[in-house]
């Protein structure tokens, strides 16, 4: 019930805000967009796929909210849940679960965060690339994991107390490692595809 409600709640929310009329201003995202749908599903539905334990599964959420925003992160990621669901065998429970706690969650905290970051912290391209690209993504990863472990939303057979801890926080380093690094190309290469970037913002002297 309380990831049904999560995922209503998101859903309701992010639908009412019209992400799509972002399309017609951006329509680079289309790209990041497709990119996401073709790749996430495989990394998250590749640990029952290949029967792996403790459960700890790759994210993306942040990654997906810097390039896409909140709006259209959050039903994309719900997508990502049931496309891993349906080349998984990944119960559809468990891929709600992954799309709450992997996806949503996790994307509305780098949200804060990215708010926090750009209100609190100077205007420059790194701040962006190490605050919201790495920091955020490590920490709101960690924290995400922490709170779906803390509710049950998440068990990992085999590991328990703080080996699991250890294990969300080692986790949680290398998505926000990789997360970082494609916002730092992306910003260099592709600012485009990177909703959350503005060169008016980041960029002035």
């Amino acid at each position: 019930m309380l990831d049904s409600t999560l995922a209503l709640i998101a859903l309701a929310l992010a639908l009412a805000l019209r992400p799509w009329r972002l399309f017609a201003g951006r329509p680079a995202l289309v790209t990041p967009l497709l990119a996401t749908l073709a790749i996430l599903p495989w990394l998250w539905a590749l640990p029952a796929l290949l029967k792996l334990s403790p459960q700890l599964q790759w994210s993306g959420a942040v990654l997906v909210l810097l390039m896409l925003g909140w709006p259209i992160a959050v039903p994309v990621l719900l997508l990502v849940a049931l496309l891993a669901c349906l080349i998984s065998p990944l119960s559809a429970q468990d891929a709600l679960a992954a799309g709450v706690w992997q996806g949503i969650v996790p994307a509305t905290l780098a949200l804060f965060a990215g708010a926090a970051v750009r209100r609190w912290l100077p205007s420059h391209a790194f701040v962006y690339i190490l605050g919201r690209g790495f920091a955020s993504a490590l920490l709101c990863l960690f924290a995400a994991r922490l709170l779906a472990q803390h509710l049950g939303a998440a068990p990992a057979a085999g590991v328990g107390g703080m080996g699991l801890v250890v294990a969300q926080w080692l986790m949680a380093w290398g998505d926000a490692f990789v997360t970082g690094m494609l916002t730092a190309i992306f910003v260099a290469f592709k600012p485009e595809w990177l909703l959350t970037w503005s060169d008016a913002h980041y960029l002035r002297r």
